[in-house]
């Protein structure tokens, strides 16, 4: 077997991609807002939280526990009906949209929660006692104190991400997945799935490198 890249059609990599990378950063600006949304209700609502309150941070708790604990590829057929319903489609890059959110925010969610419980309880005490509401309390204390955690976590998130995108390209996403799988493994020709593979390595560094560089930045530490 020769790896020549005498199989490998440039426009259609460029392309793929492409949709790699649309997917990716869709898919993380959404699971960051939701993810924040998740984790700083599972934390005020948490044991001596500001909002504690025992039946919605458990309902919150098991809406992230399950769709943690569905394995990806089967969340996107499970999602089919809503995908198709919400986007009107179920193939292409947008009919990934969908699963890659919901498969990512609550696994970021967590990674929110556990930075904000890392936050020194006295800071938050001590917004209290000045009488700073609890708006006041997310947006100039949790939120500022934990960045650093925040913008780690999400390149945690990111670089899952890329690894679902590939997974949704063999069901017919689009992507660097989906060319590698039906354009290379299925018609034999390894040296696309080596491209392919080779271009999802680089981008994944790209975005540790980014989110580190951004994390080293915000920490005052």
């Amino acid at each position: 077997m020769t790896l020549e890249f005498a199989n490998l059609d440039v426009d259609k990599l460029w392309e793929a991609t492409y949709e790699t990378f649309y997917m990716t950063l869709i898919s993380l600006t959404a699971t960051f807002i939701l993810g924040i949304m998740l984790g700083l209700l599972l934390y005020l609502t948490g044991k001596g939280g500001l909002w504690e309150n025992k039946v919605i941070n458990f309902i919150i708790a098991t809406f992230v526990n399950v769709f943690r604990a569905v394995p990806f590829i089967i969340l996107i057929l499970l999602l089919f009906p809503f995908t198709y319903f919400l986007i009107g489609t179920i193939r292409g890059p947008n009919g990934a949209l969908p699963a890659l959110i919901i498969a990512s925010a609550p696994f970021y969610g967590r990674l929110v929660e556990i930075a904000l419980k890392e936050i020194d309880k006295g800071v938050i005490e001590a917004s209290k006692s000045m009488g700073s509401t609890t708006r006041s309390i997310i947006f100039k204390v949790l939120l500022p104190e934990s960045m650093p955690a925040l913008i780690s976590g999400i390149t945690v998130t990111a670089i899952a991400l890329i690894g679902y995108t590939a997974m949704a390209g063999a069901i017919g996403a689009g992507g660097l997945g989906s060319y590698a799988y039906y354009a290379g493994f299925q018609r034999r020709a390894f040296d696309i799935v080596l491209i392919c593979s080779i271009i999802i390595v680089i981008i994944v560094f790209i975005f540790q490198f980014i989110g580190d560089y951004i994390s080293k930045k915000l920490d005052k530490r």
